[in-house]
């Protein structure tokens, strides 16, 4: 049982979460406040939309490296939408979201179809999604607004309180969709395509599964998260920033990775992302509660990779000879 326990992917991201949560709390006590909590969940759950999705479609063995700037474009167009008197925000919020999917749908036809490899496909798409932001906004922000009264911003970052914890309906939105995914992944028919895509897909093809559909499909579903995820992170902030989420991409890779999902395709792990998401966006919130300067956080970021490399391949490694 022990052994069975130590060679699952989420065995050793779940010791190293609990690792920080133990020592930032023996730092600083106020690591754990309710308000500390609260800001870490709310910040968390916006990036770990992205890495959800991040996740199906690293299992399939492909990559998207526009995402964040996917995660930047679509509240820009959405509020551009509503802030110019064009349409409703119900109807912005749609056609942000229906230009994602088309963003998605592009990237998984030519890497498909054209066989260009994901990596180069999505880094042009990241300069094309950058691009449009900056110029449909000249560069600057969107202007600030009221979205308090509006429907459907209570229902995306509606706050409540539970206890002396601030909930925001976000965290709702992401728990629902790990739950959603992890099924998806561990327990249905298309799971089993989208890991058969990643470890085989040739092999897979024999056996009668679509794997361009497939790839297709989760393209489509990153990009779909990435804009979500970015919509809601500019009603929370009351801001569309043409570069919000430069640099998000890495980010998102990285707490996959970390979570146990294989860079080769063919295993990933819902579970394992979420420990992932939170093991970084606790290290980012703890360092500089300790007094650690902010800009060290990519020493710690590469630092904590490479350590959960090791301990992966280790891991993976004992398994196969089975001591």
């Amino acid at each position: 049982m022990l052994q069975r326990l130590t060679a699952k992917p989420e065995f050793g991201p779940l010791v190293l979460l609990l690792v920080e949560l133990v020592v930032f709390t023996a730092i600083n006590p106020q690591f754990l406040s309710p308000l500390n909590i609260s800001n870490t969940l709310a910040f968390s759950v916006e990036l770990g939309l992205v890495a959800l999705g991040m996740t199906l479609l690293m299992t399939s063995g492909e990559f998207d490296l526009s995402v964040g700037s996917v995660f930047g474009l679509s509240p820009v167009v959405m509020w551009t939408l509503y802030n110019a008197g064009s349409l409703p925000l119900e109807v912005s919020f749609v056609a942000a979201m229906a230009l994602a999917a088309a963003i998605g749908l592009v990237n998984g036809l030519f890497v498909t179809r054209i066989k260009i490899p994901s990596f180069l496909v999505t880094l042009g798409m990241l300069l094309v999604a950058r691009g449009t932001a900056l110029f449909i906004t000249d560069g600057f922000p969107q202007r600030t607004w009221n979205a308090g009264d509006l429907w459907l911003a209570q229902v995306l970052v509606g706050d409540f309180y539970v206890g002396p914890f601030r909930i925001y309906m976000s965290l709702l939105w992401f728990a629902a969709a790990a739950l959603i995914l992890g099924y998806t992944l561990n327990r249905t028919k298309a799971g089993n395509w989208i890991q058969a895509s990643g470890g085989n897909p040739n092999a897979a093809r024999a056996r009668g599964v679509d794997v361009d559909r497939t790839k297709v499909a989760l393209f489509v579903l990153s990009s779909g998260l990435a804009a979500l995820a970015g919509i809601i992170s500019s009603i929370r902030t009351s801001a569309a920033n043409p570069n919000s989420g430069t640099g998000y991409e890495l980010e998102v890779i990285a707490m996959v990775v970390i979570g146990g999902t294989a860079l080769t395709g063919g295993r990933g792990t819902i579970l394992g992302t979420v420990i992932g998401i939170f093991i970084l966006r606790i290290m980012r919130n703890g360092i500089v509660m300790v007094g650690v300067p902010g800009l060290a956080y990519n020493i710690f970021i590469g630092a904590i990779i490479l350590a959960m490399m090791a301990l992966h391949a280790g891991l993976e490694r004992r398994h196969q000879t089975g001591t």
